[in-house]
């Protein structure tokens, strides 16, 4: 009996595993990050993992497989200036290394109650930034080198450590600091961004595997809800385009609230 009990509660994890995949491939793909803000506090308060480390380190490879999966979509379309992106995602990799190492050594409890406060401050700079235009023609190159490398540099190193330390893809916070960087607009930046969100979720789960902090029969069933949730969350976006600035607020306001939430739980 108690087998049985066991079993159900397995099969149970790994359907709420799948659907919580299935809602943050859908948020990647139709508006281009934070899914991955979404994925630590599903995984510990819906999935019941129950350590902290061990939801970021399967969030992170669940996060790294989605975004790849939303980038080939974005580069078909051409939404992806490649020499600033891969600077960025380069110069962030070795961020990320860093945070994830240093959020390996931080208490569980403490590092979520730091990650709901991050996510209301996301919520925050998301709602209040309402510009989406930018320059078209702007690119990496020999001429404009030296303006542009070193705040992609800069950028890209910070967010990473931010994204490494968190186990977070980062991508609200890779999507402005990219357009910040460079200027170019939202619908790029958003395609450029899923090079850097790749990048640092692989380097984070790969910093989390080497102490075994991952749980990969549900890192399977998570990458399945994900690649199911982002192609519907990009025909959604096809369709929805007019109404982008809606959904970001609508989202902002759900990040706030779940950001809240894990804070209130952190402090009790």
């Amino acid at each position: 009996m108690a087998r049985k009990t066991e079993r159900h509660g397995l099969i149970a994890q790994d359907l709420l595993a799948t659907a919580s995949g299935v809602l943050v491939g859908f948020v990647l793909g139709l508006v281009g990050g934070g899914g991955s803000v979404l994925a630590v506090p599903l995984l510990v308060y819906l999935v019941g993992i129950k350590s902290p480390h061990i939801a970021i380190g399967t969030s992170a490879v669940a996060v790294a497989a989605s975004a790849l999966a939303n980038l080939i979509g974005h580069a078909r379309i051409g939404n992806v200036k490649w020499p600033c992106a891969l600077v960025f995602a380069i110069a962030g990799t070795a961020g990320a290394a860093l945070g994830s190492t240093l959020g390996k050594q931080f208490d569980g409890e403490k590092l979520l109650l730091l990650f709901g406060i991050l996510m209301i401050v996301i919520a925050a700079f998301m709602f209040w930034n309402r510009n989406t235009e930018g320059d078209v023609s702007v690119r990496l190159t020999l001429h404009s080198a030296p303006k542009l490398m070193p705040l992609l540099l800069a950028y890209g190193t910070a967010v990473g450590a931010l994204s490494g330390f968190f186990g977070i893809g980062g991508g609200f916070l890779i999507v402005p600091a990219i357009m910040a960087a460079t200027g170019m607009p939202l619908i790029y930046a958003i395609g450029s961004s899923l090079i850097s969100v790749f990048a640092f979720g692989l380097t984070t789960a790969g910093n989390y595997a080497l102490s075994g902090f991952i749980h990969w029969v549900l890192v399977g069933f998570f990458i399945a809800g994900g690649i199911v949730g982002g192609f519907a969350g990009r025909l959604a976006a096809h369709r929805l385009a007019a109404h982008k600035q809606a959904l970001a607020t609508i989202f902002a306001a759900i990040v706030a609230m779940v950001g809240g939430y894990v804070v209130w739980r952190g402090l009790a």
